[in-house]
């Protein structure tokens, strides 16, 4: 049989920024006016391959520090191969994690990425023990952030099938709309709305019946003030045809829309977008913190904020991005690639905290911003900072 053309894991979001950019930077898939992102482009990471096959492994480590003074969740385990709360896992050789016990809720690593490939090939390296423990074995996002749609039904099924012989949930980023980044270092995606609608459709039929988690296009709505009013309008309605497709598509499937980070929008505003894109409507919550570094403490109060701004169902959460926020926001609000930062609370979706769904690694940590090196480059040196913190 076949195999199915696995996901493209770069580039990812890189602004992230305390202030919108500026409104003249036009929405062009492709736009090279001055944004808040470096100018230059992100490239696309080695694609995996499809179908994991897992295999036991080590158990893991704890991650590193937390920083936000015991709002860890419920992740008080030792650290689930594929998931958090209470279990006693055993990480896969590559990642996927086979908890021990009857754990339901565990998250699922796909087995290639930039990371499992350095460890592999570098196991005389004295980092290599403390980058896999710390990093390759954790569950993590995988991102579809090229507009191929020829393609992308078999890649998100390669994954979320996988995902299911793991018993495991996905977490997968959607990442195509048009004018992303407003033109900054992750610049890209499809042509025009109605390309994304498609790709959106196409990206849905691969999802099953199976549990997803998807993060719907970061930046999207937090990074929105580039556009035109119409154009904006047009984009929000985009994303809620978006949600609907992919709930309609994957019956147990969550989706959850941009809401920026604590250091950014003003809940109300936050709020104010969310609910021109209809994320009450049709989502089941809002992300926070992605490729960002704020800490879970003041994410969780932020994301609360939003929803109680936002209203709509009560059954709305949040999800914050627990990937490199250990240390906390470096000062100035610098975002790409600071140094000083630490891994943050491992993945769980048992975090302990009424109205937060889950911590999730979104963004991949070692992988740069866009300052360090290209953006969506793993680098050892700093996947080794974050785990040492």
């Amino acid at each position: 049989m076949a195999t199915a053309p696995a996901p493209s894991l770069a580039p990812e979001p890189t602004s992230r920024a305390t202030t919108p950019p500026p409104r003249s930077v036009p929405p062009s898939p492709r736009g090279t006016a001055p944004s808040l992102s470096p100018s230059r482009a992100a490239p696309a990471s080695r694609p995996p391959a499809a179908g994991p096959t897992p295999r036991p492994g080590a158990p893991l480590s704890p991650a590193g520090p937390d920083g936000d003074g015991g709002d860890g969740g419920g992740s008080t385990g030792t650290g689930a191969g594929a998931g958090a709360g209470k279990g006693t896992g055993r990480g896969t050789g590559k990642g996927t994690g086979d908890a021990s016990g009857a754990d339901a809720e565990r998250l699922f690593r796909y087995p290639d990425s930039q990371v499992l490939d350095w460890v592999a090939a570098h196991p005389g390296d004295p980092r290599a023990d403390a980058i896999e423990d710390g990093i390759a074995r954790r569950p993590a996002a995988v991102w579809f952030a090229d507009h191929s749609p020829g393609t992308i039904t078999a890649r998100v099924a390669a994954v979320t099938s996988a995902a299911r012989r793991a018993g495991a949930v996905p977490v997968l980023v959607a990442y195509d709309i048009p004018g992303r980044d407003c033109g900054g270092a992750s610049q890209g995606g499809a042509p025009g709305l109605a390309a994304y609608d498609d790709w959106i459709t196409r990206f849905a039929r691969g999802l099953g019946d199976g549990e997803n988690i998807v993060i719907l296009e970061p930046d999207a709505i937090a990074q929105s003030d580039c556009l035109s009013a119409g154009e904006r309008a047009a984009r929000f309605a985009s994303l809620e045809r978006a949600a609907r497709v992919l709930k309609a598509a994957g019956p147990r499937t969550r989706v959850y829309f941009d809401a920026g980070h604590s250091g950014w929008l003003a809940p109300a505003r936050a709020a104010a977008l969310l609910r021109q894109a209809g994320a009450a409507r049709a989502g089941d919550g809002i992300f926070t913190n992605v490729s960002n570094f704020h800490r879970t403490t003041d994410e969780t109060a932020y994301a609360r904020a939003v929803l109680d701004a936002l209203g709509g169902p009560p059954g709305l959460g949040a999800v914050v991005d627990t990937s490199r926020n250990g240390n906390g926001a470096p000062p100035g609000g610098a975002w790409c690639d600071p140094a000083g930062r630490a891994l943050g609370t491992p993945p769980t979706l048992r975090t302990g905290r009424s109205r937060i769904d889950a911590y999730l690694w979104v963004k991949l940590p070692g992988e740069s911003d866009g300052c360090a090196a290209a953006a969506g480059t793993f680098s050892p040196e700093a996947a080794y900072a974050l785990v040492r913190g």
